[in-house]
C-alpha cells in the first residue's frame, strides 16, 4: 500500500509531497538489487509473482508464494530453482498438492530423485524473466517505490501475453 504525506511548512503552504512506502530495495554484492519471485503456468504466462530486497534470501519469498496460491485440485509438477530446494519449502509443495522437482544440493547425505527430463524445462521461466526484463524501465528500476515498480512489472507480462495473440 502506497501512502503519499503532504508536509506543510510554517506558513501554511503546501511545498511538496514526500514519498513513502515499501521499496524492496537491498544493498547485495551487485550493488542496490530488487528481485522478482515468480510461479508461471507456462512459458509466456506469469500466475503470481512479488519483489524482495536483493539481500533477502529467495526461500521464504518462495514459500510465501506458494501459500499465496493455496491448494491445488489436481497433481502438477513444480519446477523450481535450486535456492528453494529446502526441506521445508518441498514439504510445503507436497501438502498444497505440487510434485517438487528441483535438483538436491550435492551436499546432502540423503539426496533424492527428481526427474531431470522434467527439470530441464525450468529456463522457460528464465526466459519469460529475460523477456519482461527487456523493458528498459523494468532492467533498470527507475522507480523509487514498489508499487509503481510492480505497476510497470504487470504492464511488462501483460505485453508479453498478448504477443501470444
Amino acid at each position: 500500500m502506497c501512502e503519499i504525506l503532504w508536509t506543510r511548512p510554517s506558513s501554511g503552504r503546501l511545498q511538496g509531497v514526500e514519498k513513502n512506502g515499501p521499496q524492496a530495495i537491498g544493498r547485495s554484492r551487485g550493488g542496490r538489487t530488487t528481485k522478482i519471485h515468480l510461479v508461471a503456468a507456462t512459458a509466456r504466462q506469469a500466475v503470481i509473482f512479488c519483489l524482495s530486497a536483493g539481500n533477502e534470501g529467495d526461500a521464504p519469498w518462495g514459500r510465501k508464494l506458494l501459500m499465496r496460491m493455496g491448494r491445488i485440485p489436481k497433481p502438477c509438477h513444480l519446477l523450481m530453482d535450486r535456492a528453494y530446494e529446502g526441506d521445508e519449502t518441498r514439504e510445503l509443495a507436497q501438502t498444497l498438492g505440487f510434485i517438487p522437482v528441483v535438483p538436491p544440493n550435492p551436499n546432502r547425505k540423503n539426496p533424492w530423485d527428481y526427474d531431470t527430463i522434467i527439470y530441464k524445462r525450468r529456463n522457460e521461466v528464465e526466459r519469460l524473466i529475460r523477456r519482461v526484463k527487456s523493458c528498459r524501465r523494468v532492467f533498470t528500476r527507475y522507480d523509487k517505490l514498489d508499487i509503481m515498480f510492480l505497476g510497470f512489472i504487470v504492464f511488462a507480462f501483460i505485453v508479453e501475453f498478448l504477443r501470444l495473440c
